[in-house]
């Protein structure tokens, strides 16, 4: 029986991947802070379907670097997914030190738990999956593109893969960044099985999106209750976006085919086919789904917002057989209704 430990495990991506692993009978404790709005329903409705010979919670925080260790050392883990982390790029540039005390010392401490956890000789160490982001690609300024009617698209290319050069852009970025190289270079060094996703935009049920961070979500849960919606840029930009239940999946096929994929990082996302732009053609998907839409104004790009990015996800599939199966229109309908019923 598959013991798991998933730091971050009552966010969006933690909750939805534990209710994955719990439904296949794996032991599972989640080590979360709770500091992220949304962050105890999801805790209270993996405990209202599971006990606690199966299910445990720890409130942690990763920035604390003995509790995190004790709790590897104590659980004889065969898997760890770190998603615990500082999730937005304007947190990160009203407060940096932070961003980066949570993202690169956090993950830090993790692997650091690992490397110096006791085990016998004949015991491997727990695959480590670790949550990074394309922004870790920075701008893209090299990638020709293009205005195409309602959306941006590459001239030259239909995604960015791994070979993509790193260039870290905002706190965010370089805290991110900084965590995925040490994720892959405790591999190289310490023979740790660790595992890197570069994620494009991830959405689905129980994400509870905000301007910030989420911005799908954010956009549905806005048209449900009405709030008025500030589109940063001309809304044109372009994301190739994934559901949740994909990303589970993903996670679960690595980790069972650790032979190949450890020491490796992979892009995932949704790939061309599901790129959307993130108002000209989400607006009318939203309308369409509801009925009306709430009050929209426009402000000034942020900055370094990319106009696109889209995966290429080719090496997973290689790796891995993972690629997509949910489509935007679906993928969007099941986030719509969840949270109609969550919210209403």
């Amino acid at each position: 029986m598959e013991r798991v430990l998933i730091t971050g495990g009552s966010g969006f991506v933690g909750s939805n991947l534990a209710a994955s692993l719990l439904a296949d009978g794996a032991i599972v404790t989640l080590y979360d802070n709770l500091s992220r709005v949304g962050t105890e329903h999801n805790l209270a409705w993996l405990q209202s379907s599971y006990d606690e010979t199966q299910l445990s919670y720890i409130n942690g925080d990763v920035r604390d670097a003995y509790l995190l260790a004790e709790v590897v050392r104590g659980g004889n883990y065969d898997t760890i997914f770190h998603f615990a982390a500082q999730v937005a790029v304007t947190t990160s540039l009203a407060d940096p030190r932070s961003d980066f005390e949570v993202n690169a010392g956090g993950t830090f401490n993790l692997l650091e738990a690992v490397r110096c956890a006791p085990r016998r000789r004949t015991d491997p160490p727990p695959a480590v999956f670790f949550t990074s982001t394309n922004k870790v690609y920075g701008a893209l300024e090299q990638l020709a593109v293009e205005q195409r009617g309602s959306r941006y698209a590459y001239r030259d290319c239909v995604g960015v893969d791994e070979s993509c050069p790193l260039n870290f852009h905002s706190p965010y970025g370089c805290s991110k960044g900084a965590a995925d190289q040490y994720v892959l270079d405790y591999a190289r060094i310490y023979d740790l099985p660790t595992v890197v996703f570069r994620m494009s935009c991830i959405y689905g049920t129980r994400q509870f999106g905000n301007e910030d961070q989420g911005w799908l979500a954010h956009f549905v849960i806005a048209t449900l209750q009405n709030c008025p919606i500030t589109i940063y840029g001309n809304g044109k930009q372009v994301r190739d976006v994934l559901f949740i239940d994909d990303l589970v999946r993903a996670f679960r096929l690595a980790r069972e085919n650790i032979n190949i994929t450890a020491g490796q990082v992979y892009n995932i996302g949704g790939g061309a086919a599901n790129a959307i732009a993130i108002w000209t053609e989400l607006g009318p998907l939203l309308h369409e789904l509801h009925g009306s839409l709430p009050p929209i104004t426009y402000d000034e790009w942020r900055p370094g917002d990319q106009p696109i990015y889209v995966s290429n996800s080719a090496k997973a599939a290689r790796d891995f057989g993972w690629q997509p199966t949910i489509g935007v229109r679906e993928g969007v309908s099941h986030l719509y209704d969840w949270a109609k019923g969550f919210f209403s």
